[in-house]
């Protein structure tokens, strides 16, 4: 792991690879450092993948409290690591900064990929669009996740240390998505601002956050291209990162 200062903000991030610039932005699950995933995304460029603040091990200042706050850090990021032409990758959680981000500025960014994010609200306010991962019982909750629960890590083989770290990456998701719920109300009304292309890859038995909602997310975004990944529910990198790793890299070799 690498240390940065990022508008005073002290971060760890993964450096891999080399070449144009991939940041990737974790979901609520934290950052897999041993990801297949990530070593096929360093094949086509050089992969920052911070942890975001309150995760795993990293610092959480006593001022942030939003997913607004990590926007404009990540947008202090690219300014003090001085990348340009930025191609930014956002899981779910990481999915809502990515947005966050691109409404804000992409002075920087080239290019937007969205997997299985959260982050807009679609329905009428009685109807939830995002399944409320903190009310779920455990095993509905993996049913929901994955295609094939069977790649689910088993938490009864962790160790007391990688247990801890899950709650730590549970408590800081509910600080961050808890009111509202895994949105901002504001947030689908500047999509129109997104002024780079984007891609919005989703699993086809994404459980959390359905199909119908990743179309109606790629709709609010100027030219969005919307596309499934088989076999795959709500992380599509874990349960096939091949073809993961191949829709990215057919977007990056687009101009």
């Amino acid at each position: 792991m690498t240390d940065v200062l990022a508008g005073g903000v002290p971060l760890s991030y993964l450096d891999l690879g080399a070449g144009a610039p991939i940041l990737v932005l974790h979901g609520a699950g934290g950052l897999p450092p041993d990801a297949p995933f990530l070593g096929g995304l360093a094949k086509h460029g050089r992969v920052i993948a911070p942890t975001h603040p309150g995760f795993g091990r990293a610092e959480l200042p006593d001022w942030i409290d939003s997913i607004d706050d990590l926007a404009y850090i990540y947008l202090d990021l690219l300014d003090a690591l001085d990348l340009h032409d930025v191609t930014v990758i956002g899981f779910s959680l990481g999915g809502w900064i990515a947005a966050e981000i691109a409404t804000k500025s992409t002075a920087r960014i080239a290019r937007l990929i969205l997997v299985d994010a959260v982050g807009i609200k679609i329905s009428d306010r009685l109807t939830r669009d995002v399944t409320d991962i903190f009310a779920t019982e455990p095993a509905e909750l993996l049913r929901l996740t994955f295609h094939d629960p069977s790649k689910a890590p088993d938490l009864s083989a962790l160790s007391d240390e990688a247990v801890e770290l899950i709650a730590r990456n549970r408590e800081a998701s509910a600080l961050y998505t808890w009111e509202p719920y895994a949105h901002n109300p504001k947030l689908v009304r500047r999509l129109h601002r997104i002024d780079v292309p984007v891609l919005l890859l989703w699993g086809e038995s994404d459980g959390i956050v359905t199909p119908a909602y990743g179309r109606a997310y790629a709709e609010r975004i100027p030219g969005a291209r919307f596309e499934v990944i088989a076999g795959a529910g709500h992380v599509p990198q874990i349960e096939q990162p091949e073809a993961f790793v191949a829709s990215v890299a057919r977007f990056l070799g687009e101009r």
